[in-house]
């Protein structure tokens, strides 16, 4: 491929790999039927440390660069990407606490992990998506603590997570709180029966007069979307690697098929429609792994990439429709069917153009920063 592994990586990602493989794998398609991932499922991947990745080593984690974190993300998606965002969206709600929290606050959601737990990151409600301003979950100021009000939805982790990053209009804007699964007040709604990605757990979440000190505030009162904006720049483009591990699966299960089907005489990849299929399949993952790489190496060396997050997020996941949808085609009617994953494939990596920002609003995105550089 066109990436330079080194030899750390490339023995990093096998044991990954055959992880996956062995203890994930054989689970995933009663998974998806049922839209019910077992905590216990994590557990290999826990002892793998794979948890930590993210973690600053001051805080007892693993401290590993983005671009190798990436690319251990992009290996567990070829199985399962809503496994792999499982695991992912704790580190999506500790970049707000590392990018804007105190250290305390750092050190306390690095020891909740360290547990083998898992962090939310809340900021969506009814009728604020892409209009994330549009907010109207409250917090009250009373004496040292603020009390919290309203309903999150599409909340990844949901039911699963024993920590929270969520958002909340206070006098002073929206801010950004740190909270506890277990402070009263606090429960878990109703439970998306999604159309694919149904490894990843999706709820509502209640907070009905929900008191959490002021303590918990993440950052200054107020600045809370500027955080939550500064965070999200980095994870589009981090969840662009699962993307691309999706399409890699969809490529080695087309390839495979097309290999052992025959029809008039030959297997299908001696047809050259196929074989133009593919390797414009292979020439888009290719294309996808070293943009999402190279967005990577920026955020590791401390780089705004505002404008490349959307880039990144945008392509890959814009690309990642037609890849998975042409392994359907070239599987033809088994690829309709669940006797075969890439139907699976399909209806899983349709979210990547919702989420984390629709690439409608990336485009936006993209389009101010080009005013504004020029």
């Amino acid at each position: 491929m066109a990436l330079m592994y080194t030899e750390e990586q490339k023995e990093l990602l096998a044991m990954v790999r055959q992880m996956a493989e062995r203890e994930i794998k054989p689970h995933v398609a009663e998974c998806d039927r049922t839209g019910e991932c077992p905590m216990e499922l994590f557990k290999p991947a826990i002892d793998m440390g794979l948890h930590m990745l993210e973690i600053p080593e001051e805080y007892g984690g693993s401290g590993m660069d983005f671009e190798t974190t990436a690319m251990v993300f992009e290996e567990l998606a070829k199985v399962d990407a809503g496994y792999a965002d499982t695991l992912v969206t704790t580190f999506v709600a500790l970049r707000n606490v590392i990018l804007a929290g105190t250290k305390e606050q750092a050190q306390y959601f690095a020891d909740v992990v360290a547990e083998g737990k898992f962090a939310c990151f809340a900021i969506t409600e009814s009728n604020a998506g892409s209009d994330a301003g549009a907010l109207r979950a409250t917090a009250v100021r009373d004496g040292d603590d603020f009390i919290l009000n309203g309903t999150k939805v599409f909340a990844t982790n949901g039911s699963c997570a024993s920590l929270y990053v969520s958002f909340f209009r206070t006098e002073k804007g929206i801010t950004a709180f740190l909270i506890d699964r277990d402070t009263p007040g606090f429960s878990v709604g109703a439970h998306e029966d999604k159309m694919g990605f149904r490894l990843s757990n999706t709820t509502e979440l209640v907070f009905e007069d929900v008191r959490v000190p002021a303590s918990r505030v993440i950052g200054e009162e107020g600045k809370g979307l500027k955080i939550a904006m500064s965070g999200l720049n980095i994870s589009r483009a981090f969840v662009a690697t699962m993307a691309v591990g999706i399409m890699q699966r969809a490529l080695d299960e087309a390839l495979a098929y097309a290999k052992q089907r025959t029809q008039f005489g030959k297997p299908i990849i001696k047809f050259q429609m196929v074989q133009g299929m593919l390797a414009d399949m292979a020439i888009k993952i290719e294309a996808a792994r070293c943009l999402v790489n190279n967005t990577m190496k920026m955020i590791d060396a401390g780089m705004d990439v505002r404008k490349e997050g959307s880039i990144t997020k945008t392509f890959v996941t814009d690309v990642a429709q037609e890849v998975t949808s042409n392994a359907v085609q070239i599987l033809g009617g088994y690829g309709y069917s669940r006797e075969y994953p890439v139907e699976k494939l399909m209806r899983d990596v349709k979210i990547f153009q919702i989420f984390e920002g629709t690439n409608q609003i990336q485009r936006l995105t993209i389009a101010k920063c080009l005013e504004a550089e020029n």
